[in-house]
């Protein structure tokens, strides 16, 4: 048993064919996701009879093999407990690709069963199994409406939403500005995850076929454009009350980004809109950020700006990192001060979802 409480704030469904039936009105059946081979034979995905990018599976390890807890709430909570993990918040695999479909019918339709799902895998145990709202983000008012749906009748936390420019909108975008406001109002946070499906504007697309490339860049450097758009763009001037959590990125490009916002703000900010504070008080004061334990950038973003704003992620079921050992991997390092610990592993991420 660990000495300190974790609560990752990155984890993953692995959502099964067999949901869509399930939860899918029965008019969109046919155009539910689902694995095919193409003309070279490699297995890609379907959504509404658009066959989407292909995405190069990770080799299957003996020794980390595929988890049953990505489809499965019980397995899922025994492996938690395997880690002393109390509880995850988890997010859409197949459903990262939802956001490059132009059928708003056909979006609209998959984000609810996806949402009805998510809920009755959470009601497992809701206080250990936590999923935000995934959000048709091309319609600002279906997006709306889902997420009241998804906070107010299925008791989902946050609002899920992608960095990339969706409906031709980067997030500061004026028409977002209702968006925004109805998650203050329901007191959510916004969490912005990457995803690379080459099927939206990413980063690295124009100038790179190796999925390895696009895969790095689109992570990192799409989440530090939302977060310009975020800070720059006024966002967060305008809606102090919106808290941003952005994962599967990293930390350790943060201190360089928001250092380099507070010197554009300072030596150009003639070129754009005026703020009040420094980029980097906006963003310690709502943003959030997660880091995989074996990170070796923590200790160096903590001295530059705090342990306030880092919280804890493992990417389960995802094969990036080895499950097994990831809390006591972070526990037990000797260039992390033990106060730091606690709130990178539980503290930030309960006040970041109001746990």
């Amino acid at each position: 048993m660990s000495q300190y409480r974790a609560i990752d704030a990155d984890g993953h469904f692995t959502e099964p064919a067999s949901m869509w039936p399930q939860y899918l009105a029965k008019k969109y059946h046919p155009m539910a996701p689902k694995g095919v081979r193409d003309n070279t034979g490699r297995r890609r995905i379907m959504i509404g009879g658009r066959l989407l990018p292909y995405i190069p599976a990770p080799p299957i390890s003996e020794s980390e093999p595929p988890r049953k807890g990505g489809f499965d709430p019980h397995a899922r909570l025994a492996d938690m407990d395997a880690e002393d993990i109390e509880a995850m918040i988890t997010y859409p695999t197949t459903g990262l690709m939802f956001f490059g479909l132009d059928n708003l019918e056909l979006t609209v339709a998959l984000c609810q069963a996806f949402n009805n799902w998510a809920h009755d895998f959470c009601a497992v145990n809701p206080r250990r199994l936590i999923s935000p709202a995934i959000l048709p983000q091309m319609d600002i008012g279906e997006s709306m409406a889902e997420l009241r749906r998804g906070v107010g009748e299925l008791g989902l936390r946050g609002a899920f939403l992608r960095p990339n420019p969706v409906g031709g909108r980067t997030l500061d975008n004026p028409a977002f500005e209702p968006l925004w406001s109805l998650i203050e109002e329901l007191d959510q946070p916004l969490v912005l995850h990457e995803g690379t499906t080459q099927d939206l504007p990413q980063v690295g697309m124009d100038r790179y076929d190796n999925f390895l490339f696009r895969h790095m860049i689109s992570h990192a450097f799409e989440q530090q454009m939302a977060l310009l758009s975020l800070i720059a763009g006024g966002v967060l001037q305008r809606h102090p009350r919106l808290r941003v959590v952005i994962v599967e990125a990293g930390c350790g490009w943060v201190p360089y980004w928001v250092a380099r916002m507070d010197h554009h703000m300072k030596e150009w900010g003639h070129a754009s809109i005026r703020l009040k504070l420094k980029p980097s008080e906006y963003f310690r004061r709502q943003c959030y950020v997660s880091a995989d334990g074996e990170e070796e950038m923590i200790p160096e973003v903590i001295s530059r700006l705090g342990d306030e704003n880092i919280c804890f992620s493992t990417d389960y079921p995802h094969p990036d990192h080895p499950f097994q050992g990831v809390v006591a991997e972070l526990a037990g390092r000797t260039d992390i001060a033990d106060a730091s610990k606690k709130k990178i592993l539980a503290d930030n991420v309960i006040r970041a979802f109001k746990l």
